[in-house]
């Protein structure tokens, strides 16, 4: 019986030190090094400014000094419902999955890469592959991004699809509003 609250206790200890995505994670470390940037040194966080509002679950950091490719990153973690589980006005941690990743934008904000590095969902993980990822490469907020129309949808992974889909798109936008 002891045994098992133990158990309890470290499984619930897990559960509320996942609050927020870790920011500096291997894969970004990695995608930095492919550009020229030596670690985390480089990476200054931008504050969203007071006077937009987001509910935003991750952090902007601007790279200093530029790489090659690279001037921004986005870090965030995505809440995605499960399946039939809750309803789209109340993605809550107790009644949603989620996923950690981050973008990576050159200087005139546009999405260059897009990285899913935690996935803690338990259907959808398709998303995470790199080929799929590939088609936000670009995206600037000029143009909508739409599932089955120039987002490609993934049978099975439905949520997970819509889910990052609507976070690239919000991300891209609030960083062009940004003044930095």
């Amino acid at each position: 019986m002891r045994g098992l609250l133990v158990l309890l206790g470290l499984m619930f200890g897990w559960v509320l030190a996942q609050d927020q995505p870790e920011y500096q994670n291997r894969a970004l470390e990695r995608a930095l090094a492919k550009d020229g940037i030596a670690g985390f040194t480089n990476l200054s966080e931008v504050g969203i400014p007071d006077s937009i509002q987001t509910t935003s679950m991750g952090k902007f950091f601007e790279i200093s000094p530029a790489g090659d490719q690279y001037k921004y990153v986005y870090a965030g973690r995505v809440n995605s419902c499960r399946a039939g589980g809750c309803s789209t006005q109340a993605k809550s941690a107790g009644n949603s999955e989620y996923f950690d990743y981050f973008i990576l934008f050159d200087a005139d904000k546009s999405v260059q890469v897009v990285k899913v590095f935690n996935y803690q969902a338990t259907h959808g993980y398709e998303i995470t592959s790199r080929g799929w990822l590939k088609q936000f490469a670009g995206h600037d907020g000029s143009e909508s991004l739409q599932v089955n129309k120039n987002i490609d949808a993934i049978s099975g992974a439905t949520i997970s699809v819509q889910a990052i889909t609507e976070d690239v798109q919000r991300q891209t936008a609030l960083l062009q509003r940004m003044e930095i």
